[in-house]
């Protein structure tokens, strides 16, 4: 039989908090994209629109971007940009779907497959990209929206150039819609694509029609391109300029988080693997890449034959709404100022995606694991801090969306890069030789990308440093001010017996005394000392904690086995997570009439980082204060047990 703790110790002793308004707001603050019952259970080419939100929003700004970038180039630069999208993007995806069914993502993968501070570190390096990729993907979005409405021939007259006003603006609105609640995520993201897409397939086919009404401009082209040069050349040249376009595969990382909203099928339920859902989510990923792939292909070939340099270039009309621009040249400025109005609201909603996507990463992985604050698992909150960061990066970049491009494309190549090193190590260690190697090679080839992009636009690298850096002392701070909690998440017996013989204990019935070990020579020699120096009444208890292999983890269930031996008892603890937490804890439940702590006189700025890093240490003293915070904390006045410092 065993017993469980549904509830942190600290939590069911606790007084309630004072309710105030404002600490009613904070902590009513939910996310319902994930959850609400609406959302839930989905067919997948619904659920496509979530996830194109972010992917297919791109189409505001990349073929801009492209022919920025590439120029003439962009159309072959692209089609390098689709191999890779199809080639390395779609089967690294689809086997992260496969291993990470509830939505996690590749960074949990490599959690799982990388425990111990090893791989927190990692996981914090990367939330550090994620965040950079998100992050920008609301500024860019926003820049670009603001950049659409500014250029519009209607709008231009009241906005001028005011796109930092607007794109603060719509940030501001993006803030102020989380911080109310954001409902109905799938239904509003079909209302915004669907429309998107289908004025993108007109705009586009008015303009190839154009480019047949000109047969010259393809020629045309075609000497520019070879002017100097041969096909590998130009094949090599596009291969390099790729990275600079790497933002258009943004929006996979978006596919796998969304798979708890994908309907499998029946079986699903009666299986551990869901077989049904991960087929589902595969087709998603395949449908969005074919279609993105498509509409990239199109764009940029019609953007470079149609739109002259001086439009594209920065300040030009062109710059950053390729589309749009097309879209008012060929089919008037009522039609585009649909198209802009359109591109708008995706553009903002791809904000909107990111955010979500932020305010769910965050909380799964820091306050988990002791390296945030409690309030961080509360939405809004960490809205204002998202809304803050927003501004300080609209800022720095000035509304710029040319300028922001290198910074994306960095979170979003690392992210990938993770993703497909989380599949390699996973097929190796499954023993699909041939599926890891390609795995190994889709890595390096991720690995090379990511590398050119930050060496040749490094303001990438600087804002995810800023990001690592500012969660590494955030979770730095937050693990040490959490170190004196108790750090059990509950406790079980590991058989009958242990369960009966404790609860005859429980209620200042023995005195307890934490010992390195339960052998019957040290439990004798100590019971000697504690007898020839004190006077007490009862019977001992001696415990004893062993800690789990991953002491990375903040908090952890224990497992209790409970001995009776003459006149003495003994209690193992093990699987615990710091040895003096679970002391506390343990006497915090025994509610024994003594305890009795060893001191052993060593250094205590050594035993301190011991107890910080691996949950060892200067046991006595840090028992002593924790069981103090505990009671300070929870304002536990009666019951408190007699504390005895012993020198070892």
């Amino acid at each position: 039989m065993a017993t469980n703790e549904t509830q942190p110790l600290e939590e069911q002793l606790s007084p309630p908090p004072k309710a105030t308004y404002w600490r009613n707001w904070i902590r009513a603050g939910s996310l319902d994209s994930h959850t609400s019952p609406q959302n839930r259970a989905q067919p997948w080419y619904l659920v496509i629109w979530l996830t194109g939100v972010d992917y297919f929003s791109t189409l505001g700004y990349q073929p801009g971007i492209a022919l920025l970038a590439a120029g003439v180039l962009s159309p072959i630069a692209t089609a390098v940009l689709v191999l890779v999208t199809l080639a390395c993007a779609v089967p690294i995806y689809a086997q992260v779907a496969g291993r990470s069914y509830v939505g996690q993502g590749s960074i949990a993968m490599l959690e799982n497959l990388l425990p111990g501070w090893g791989g927190r570190v990692l996981v914090l390096v990367l939330l550090g990209f994620a965040a950079t990729d998100f992050v920008i993907t609301m500024t860019l979005s926003a820049a670009d929206a603001a950049t659409h409405a500014a250029e519009n021939p209607y709008l231009h007259p009241f906005l001028g150039d005011a796109r930092m006003g607007v794109t603060l603006i719509l940030l501001a609105l993006l803030a102020g819609v989380f911080l109310k609640g954001f409902k109905d995520a799938i239904h509003l993201a079909t209302a915004v694509c669907i429309p998107y897409l289908l004025l993108n397939l007109v705009v586009l086919g008015r303009v190839i029609l154009a480019i047949f009404q000109h047969p010259l401009v393809i020629p045309h082209w075609r000497e520019t391109l070879l002017a100097q040069t041969d096909w590998s050349h130009v094949i090599l040249a596009a291969a390099f300029v790729f990275p600079e376009l790497a933002l258009g595969l943004s929006g996979f990382e978006t596919g796998v988080s969304v798979m708890p909203l994908i309907q499998g099928t029946d079986e699903d339920a009666r299986q551990s693997r869901p077989v049904g859902r991960i087929r589902n989510t595969r087709k998603l990923l395949v449908t969005a890449a074919l279609i993105m792939s498509v509409m990239l292909l199109l764009s940029s070939f019609a953007a470079t034959l149609l739109i002259p340099k001086a439009a594209y270039v920065p300040g030009g009309p062109a710059n950053g709404r390729a589309i749009a621009y097309l879209a008012h040249l060929y089919l008037g400025n009522v039609f585009g100022s649909i198209y802009d109005i359109s591109t708008i609201l995706i553009l903002w909603f791809a904000g909107a995606s990111a955010m979500a996507g932020l305010l769910h990463l965050v909380p799964r992985y820091l306050p988990r694991v002791g390296l945030a604050p409690q309030w961080v698992a509360y939405p809004r909150p960490l809205v204002f801090v998202l809304f803050g960061f927003d501004v300080l990066i609209t800022l720095i970049f000035n509304a710029n969306v040319d300028a922001q491009g290198g910074a994306y494309a960095t979170g979003v190549l690392v992210l990938m890069s993770s993703a497909a090193l989380a599949a390699a190590i996973s097929l190796w260690k499954e023993r699909s030789w041939l599926l890891s190697l390609y795995c190994w090679i889709v890595v390096v080839v991720f690995f090379y990308t990511t590398a050119t992009n930050i060496v040749e636009r490094t303001d990438g690298i600087v804002i995810a440093a800023c990001f690592i850096l500012f969660i590494l002392l955030l979770s730095g701070m937050s693990r040490y001010s959490r170190a004196k909690e108790l750090r059990v998440e509950g406790h079980r017996f590991r058989s009958p017996e242990s369960e009966k013989i404790w609860e005859s204990m429980v209620g200042r019935k023995v005195n307890l005394i934490p010992i390195s070990s339960l052998n019957p020579k040290l439990r004798a020699a100590k019971a000697r000392k504690i007898r020839r120096f004190y006077k007490i009444d009862g019977p001992l208890a001696f415990v004893s904690v062993s800690l789990l292999d991953n002491r990375s983890e903040f908090l952890s269930p224990i497992e209790l086995e409970v001995k009776q031996d003459g006149d003495q008892y003994t209690v193992q603890a093990s699987q615990a997570v710091a040895v003096a937490n679970g002391i506390a804890y343990l006497s915090e439940l025994l509610h024994p009439i003594s305890i009795f702590l060893g001191l052993t006189r060593q250094n205590m700025m050594r035993q301190s980082l011991r107890f910080f890093l691996m949950g060892e240490g200067e046991i006595g003293l840090m028992v002593y204060t924790i069981l103090l915070h505990f009671w300070e904390k929870t304002r536990i006045d009666e019951d408190r047990p007699y504390i005895f410092l012993m020198s070892d």
